[in-house]
């Protein structure tokens, strides 16, 4: 038992006005956490007992998932890091270090990096290790304090420079017992998120830069999410935008003939989708070329969508590019020969062809058939544009950003699109670390022959996941914890702390209370009921029993769950038994 006036609960009546969000406000409402500095948050007692709960779930479904635990250095040398293939495309968002010690060659070059993520570190440690296909089918994970520069920290635990991560890497001899071992980490997590209490789906993802077969999302649907997921109510179809697709282009389509020759036509003032669409020239954005420049490691490449359409860029990674940017005005006219507002991707009117890696068409372009774009000359567009005929493309592909109320993919009905948080992430990396020429991992198969070591990485954010269930379990009284993760189950409010009755009662409920199973925290403050229970139902305590009062006299305590409206009466004699079954019952569930 802990008493409250023994521990550091600093409660505040008001939210303080670096919060955003609800979450926010009541993490620091309740006393869980407290700001450092941006994207920096320091876990007082209340916020450490529910991360560690959190933490303690994980590492239970990570050991039943077959994992191995271990703890790597967060201070990672730089140079394994630059022999790895994500340096260019992670370096910016890592925290570098100078060291100031003897063993610093060159002072202004950073020695090393604060670990983001651990690929680089896990694969030669554990490609130095194994050396048979009998050493293979190993996963590991590790829970550890991660950095990220983040450019905008925000909403608290949400997006931090300073995180709780758990991450793990998977290491088999062949594709089948990789995919295998995918499977069985996705069971723990289904598992984990359930016990903490969300109310998660698992999406299809985007790779990015970590590459690899296919890989999904955890999700937890919130307004407040980073994150859109696509979904599909009739056949249970999900993926992130960045992933989505629908079945907005019909497999059979067929390309439209040419309805006439290219005809250029001035349109002053018209340097937007949007003022073509208006009058006098009353084109649909649907009838109108985009034409997109970006620069995938260092190569400029043209990408063209429908003018409807939004370019999603993590889809572009599909093009074989790691580090992607949009062109600046400058690189667009040295290619293109104009500005953006005139931009067409029409055979022979660039200016430079040869300057461009790649002009890539969206597949929904065949829908338009023939239509507008811009001509490459100052106020001038062209018209009777065919896909097929006319636009230089080097081929199509999937670019665009879906559309809710576009057709599933799968079901044909109509897409839907939400807000969610993610909370965690898995991929099937396969080779691209192990393979590698200076830290891979190989082994020797049954045949003697050196094989790389099939791959894949699985993370958790764990104080995120903390602040995401606060989101999605809170009303307008403070939190309302899940019984798993709580920081104290039960909380024994005592309204006349200095009577000696209530406080032997107290002391014997409590007992009982944690023999069944229970956490108990005794509010033993001199404050008024009214603040106790307001204190109460802030930091989310899922029981509370109170002592005292006219209740004590009439050989009745009362018994709230925080997640009910109603009180129950209990007479003194039978609250042991009562309560303790109570408790059983909710921990079983």
């Amino acid at each position: 038992m802990q008493f409250w006036s023994q521990t550091y609960i600093p409660t505040l009546k008001e939210s303080p006005a670096e919060a955003e969000i609800e979450s926010h406000k009541l993490l620091l409402r309740a006393g869980l956490v407290r700001r450092v500095g941006g994207g920096l948050y320091a876990f007082l007692p209340l916020g450490k007992r529910v991360l560690d709960n959190v933490t303690e779930i994980c590492r239970e479904e990570m050991n039943r998932g077959q994992a191995i635990e271990l703890l790597m250095p967060a201070v990672i040398p730089t140079e394994q890091w630059k022999e790895g293939p994500r340096w260019n495309a992670v370096r910016e968002v890592m925290f570098q270090v100078i060291s100031a010690g003897k063993d610093a060659k060159v002072p202004e070059e950073p020695q090393y990096v604060l670990g983001p993520t651990h690929e680089e570190v896990i694969t030669p440690l554990i490609g130095s290790e194994i050396s048979s296909y009998r050493d293979m089918g190993k996963t590991f994970y590790q829970i550890q304090t991660k950095f990220r520069n983040e450019i905008r920290p925000r909403y608290g635990l949400m997006r931090a420079r300073e995180f709780i991560m758990k991450d793990g890497y998977s290491f088999d001899a062949n594709d089948e017992d990789a995919e295998a071992t995918y499977h069985r980490i996705a069971k723990a997590y289904d598992r984990f998120f359930a016990r903490c209490g969300l109310d998660f789906i698992s999406v299809e993802a985007d790779a990015g830069i970590m590459g690899g077969a296919f890989s999904h999302e955890y999700m937890v649907p919130a307004e407040v999410g980073d994150d859109d997921v696509v979904y599909c109510q009739e056949c249970g179809y999900s993926a992130n935008v960045e992933k989505a697709t629908s079945g907005l282009v019909p497999r059979d389509i067929v390309d439209a003939e040419p309805i006439g020759e290219l005809e250029k036509f001035e349109t002053p003032g018209a340097k937007t989708i949007e003022k073509l669409a208006q009058e006098p020239y009353n084109i649909p954005a649907d009838a109108q070329f985009k034409t997109l420049l970006f620069v995938g490691d260092e190569k400029l490449f043209v990408v063209v969508v429908r003018g409807c359409d939004q370019v999603e860029e993590a889809k572009l990674s599909s093009l074989g590019y790691q580090l992607i940017r949009p062109a600046t005005v400058d690189e667009i006219f040295e290619a293109m020969g104009a500005y953006p507002g005139s931009l067409g991707a029409i055979k022979g009117t660039l200016k430079d062809r040869s300057k461009l890696d790649g002009i890539y068409g969206d597949e929904a372009l065949r829908l338009i058939g023939n239509g507008v774009t811009g001509a490459n000359e100052k106020a001038m567009h062209v018209k009777n544009v065919n896909v097929r005929r006319d636009l230089d493309l080097d081929r199509f592909g999937d670019f665009r950003k879906v559309q809710e109320g576009e057709p599933c993919p799968k079901s044909g009905q109509p897409l839907k699109i939400a807000r969610a948080i993610e909370v965690g992430h898995i991929f099937k990396l396969g080779t691209k670390f192990s393979e590698n020429e200076k830290f891979g991992a190989m082994f020797d198969d049954a045949d003697n022959k050196s094989q790389a070591a099939v791959m894949g990485c699985y993370g958790i954010g764990i104080s995120r996941t903390l602040q995401a269930i606060i989101e999605q379990s809170h009303d307008k009284w403070g939190i309302k914890w899940p019984w798993s993760v709580a920081p104290y189950q039960v909380v024994i409010t005592l309204l006349d702390p200095d009577l000696e009755e209530a406080a032997t009662l107290a002391n014997t409920i409590g007992v009982a209370a944690e023999a069944a199973g229970a956490s108990v925290l005794v509010d033993d403050r001199a404050e008024r009921p009214g603040v106790k229970f307001k204190d109460a139902d802030l930091i989310g305590i899922p029981l509370r029993i109170t002592i005292g009062g006219r209740g004590l006299k009439n050989g009745v305590i009362e018994l709230k769950w925080r997640d009910e409206d109603d009180k129950q009466e209990v007479a003194i004699a039978k609250a042991t038994s009562i309560i303790a079954s109570a408790i059983r019952e909710k921990a079983s569930n």
